[in-house]
């Protein structure tokens, strides 16, 4: 649902006037990033929507909800990276907010996920009984309900009012960087002592995988957001900050959603069992001789073992 201001010749800009070098490669990069993300965070939902083994573990219904927000991300990048667009206050050729806030969706999930990982490892049998499919498939829907309703709300309310909820979603925006740091230590002391205490198992190892995939990609998310977060607190606090000419200069915006490429990235990198499942899947079909080489180099893997 897009609601671009369009301009009196009838349609959007671009977002550069290619007036300079620069201006291609800012063209460029955008072009190449946007199908950058879809050709590989695409490919990580195909996978876990088409492998029955993936979708029956609560950890990969987490990967399949940011895959797909990731996924939406890239598509969204040949708007807000080709064209001339500002999101926010003042908004020119917007989208009211529907598009950045996909990127609010995968905050939500990795807070989720954080305390998934905790309690599976520090309490499972409460998560065995408790913290069933169902559950984890709604907090997932319960993500994109809480972020899209907000934006909802902005758009149809008072520019005094939305203003208010903006500022709101600002600070609620602080307090989860919070509790993600918090968690992230939680879980990196859990990683250390925890899982040595039980015997080994698939289930260690399951463990094991799941808290490097979701540390590494909340610590890559924390970096990348880092430089964005501390522009917004310095803009409303101070009045200062940097401001850019659009979504496709902004460098905060960039680096917030190269997100879109780093977490499935570390999915496909953390995961054995996703990374087979997706040649077999996805990348087999497109290379043959990918599925065969791969599939050699497992054999090896299980003989030497």
């Amino acid at each position: 649902m897009l609601l671009p201001n369009i301009t009196a010749s009838g349609g959007v800009p671009l977002s550069v006037n290619f007036d300079s070098p620069e201006d291609f490669l800012i063209f460029g990069f955008q072009l190449v990033f946007a199908t950058t993300v879809v050709l590989v965070a695409g490919p990580v939902v195909v996978t876990i929507l088409a492998t029955r083994a993936l979708r029956l573990q609560n950890r990969f219904i987490f990967m399949l909800n940011t895959s797909i927000a990731d996924t939406l991300v890239g598509v969204s990048v040949y708007y807000l990276g080709l064209f001339d667009v500002q999101e926010g206050y003042p908004s020119r050729n917007g989208t009211r907010n529907l598009l950045p806030s996909l990127l609010g969706v995968n905050v939500m999930t990795f807070i989720f996920a954080q305390f998934d990982r905790y309690f599976a490892v520090c309490h499972p049998f409460i998560y065995t009984r408790y913290i069933t499919r169902r559950v984890v498939i709604s907090v997932n829907v319960f993500c994109w309900l809480l972020v899209y309703g907000q934006t909802i709300i902005i758009s149809f309310v008072p520019r005094s009012k939305a203003f208010q909820v903006f500022v709101f979603g600002i600070v609620s925006l602080q307090i989860i960087v919070l509790t993600k740091v918090i968690m992230t230590v939680k879980l990196f002391v859990v990683a250390r002592f925890q899982l040595d205490k039980e015997p080994p198992g698939a289930d260690k190892e399951s463990k094991k995988e799941s808290l490097r995939i979701i540390i590494f990609v909340v610590v890559t998310f924390l970096v990348l957001w880092l430089p964005s977060f501390l522009n917004i607190i310095i803009r409303f606090v101070f009045g200062r900050g940097l401001t850019f000419r659009n979504e496709a200069t902004n460098l905060f915006a960039i680096m917030a959603r190269f997100n879109a490429v780093c977490t499935p990235s570390v999915y496909i990198w953390g995961s054995p069992s996703l990374r087979e499942a997706l040649v077999r899947t996805v990348w087999g079909r497109v290379c043959p001789r990918c599925r065969r080489r791969v599939g050699s180099c497992h054999r090896k893997e299980n003989t030497n073992k």
